[in-house]
């Protein structure tokens, strides 16, 4: 099947390659001369584990393809899928600009019967606003379908291949019979496509985040009672996640929850709420939570320091919003490092993937380097906030000898307390007991 994406950021180029890797044609369509020409040239604009292997052998087999220009990229397409951003405006709401212009220009060329798909997060009632762009202009028939993505950031490529499920929001038997011709090869082992009408397709995918968003926020609430109780979050973690109505997964405390789905997701749904006058109180909760949750190690660094941070040298590992990916979009070590270096304090950070992105926004603002032990040197505290793997099981001596103080604060609850405890660490992390020496 030859197919188009419109858009070439996180859940575009995915898509493309992922569709390209089960044998159909794509061709991505983007803007940004800079982006197609690195893409074209065979090197990724984005870092996801698993995607470079597939984008490189599809570009080989012709199968995937970059071009700027719309009116190229979409010729010939059965499926064309609108990948744009939709960017909170200030009011919360999704923006829908660079989707509503692409429909208009669609509704310009499209020559054939084609179905369009958004693909991007989208306000309920968007379809209707996209098959209007899109008339208003064409003289073919063509369908528009909610087909919402649920990738996560670090195992996209497992997801799209092998995914939970497939929701597709349309009332068209055609569109039906093509798009479960497309996802055929995805759906093998049994897991089901859903089909319900586009409104309910496109609430889906906010239920589904705005829920776990719910969910890390509750339990970073039990974390803190914890805290205040003398409990033990982990303990509680497992006594509940054994339930099987409640399950495992999401219930990990920490430092909140960022990206570039949670937070505009939420924030997206509780506005909409609001555009029908339905007070949404628990969305309202969740981000008001999940904000002061970023900043929840910072009475505790100053506390250390007898709120004197001035010219200490706080030593950060990790950068992006979560492990495996590079996006440091509403990332908690963006606020927490924003709020130290407020406080006079001096900044060295590592992270595997992020750094780039977070020079490109903070410049030299703090320093960055080449080796998570590096960031150590002459630190007085190590703050830990993304849990990548190559955290989780230090050298710590190593750590002692670099460190002024043996001090951490850990915003993902990597390491054992009594381990801390026995090698004499000042330790605090989130919802257990402090060590103290």
């Amino acid at each position: 099947m030859k197919i188009a994406v419109i858009g070439t950021g996180y859940v575009g180029l995915v898509t493309g390659t992922c569709f390209a890797e089960t044998g159909n044609t794509v061709t991505c369509v983007d803007i940004d001369v800079s982006k197609i020409e690195k893409l074209t040239s065979g090197k990724l604009t984005i870092y996801e584990p698993g995607l470079e292997k597939i984008f490189i052998r599809n570009q080989k087999e012709n199968r995937l393809h970059f071009t700027t220009s719309l009116t190229d990229g979409i010729n010939g397409a059965q499926v064309i899928f609108l990948a744009l951003p939709t960017p909170p405006g200030e009011d919360g709401s999704a923006d829908l600009k660079y989707i509503l212009k692409v429909a208009d220009d669609l509704g310009k060329i499209i020559k054939d019967y084609v179905i369009i798909i958004d693909k991007s997060t989208v306000p309920v009632g968007t379809a209707d606003k996209v098959h209007a762009a899109v008339a208003k202009n064409a003289t073919v028939d063509f369908d528009i379908v909610s087909n919402p993505e649920f990738l996560r950031e670090g195992v996209a490529v497992d997801d799209f291949m092998k995914p939970d499920r497939v929701v597709i929001g349309t009332t068209s038997e055609k569109a039906k019979k093509i798009l479960n011709e497309l996802y055929q090869p995805f759906v093998r082992q049994g897991n089901p496509i859903i089909y319900m009408d586009e409104k309910s397709a496109e609430l889906t995918k906010y239920a589904a985040n705005s829920f776990l968003a719910t969910k890390i926020t509750f339990m970073n609430e039990i974390a803190n009672l914890c805290e205040k109780f003398g409990a033990d979050v982990d303990m509680v973690r497992k006594g509940i996640g054994s339930d099987e109505r409640i399950g495992r997964r999401f219930l990990f405390p920490g430092i909140g929850y960022g990206g570039s789905c949670f937070p505009k997701d939420v924030q997206a749904l509780a506005k909409s709420a609001k555009d029908v006058d339905y007070d949404f109180k628990i969305l309202e909760a969740v981000m008001e939570i999940n904000a002061k949750q970023k900043m929840h190690l910072i009475p505790k660094i100053k506390s250390y320091f007898n709120n004197d941070l001035k010219n200490k040298k706080i030593a950060v590992w990790g950068l992006a919003f979560k492990p495996n990916t590079d996006d440091i979009r509403e990332a908690p070590a963006l606020t927490i490092i924003d709020e130290l270096l407020a406080t006079g304090a001096n900044i060295s950070a590592y992270d595997p993937e992020a750094m780039s992105n977070v020079k490109a926004l903070l410049g030299n603002a703090i320093q960055f380097t080449d080796h998570q032990y590096e960031a150590l040197q002459d630190a007085d505290a190590l703050l830990i906030a993304t849990e990548w793997s190559e955290f989780r099981t230090p050298d710590f001596n190593r750590i002692i000898s670099l460190l002024k103080n043996k001090v951490i604060f850990d915003g993902r609850n990597l390491f054992d307390l009594q381990k801390m405890e026995e090698m004499g660490f000042h330790y605090i992390s989130v919802g257990r007991r402090a060590i103290k020496p």
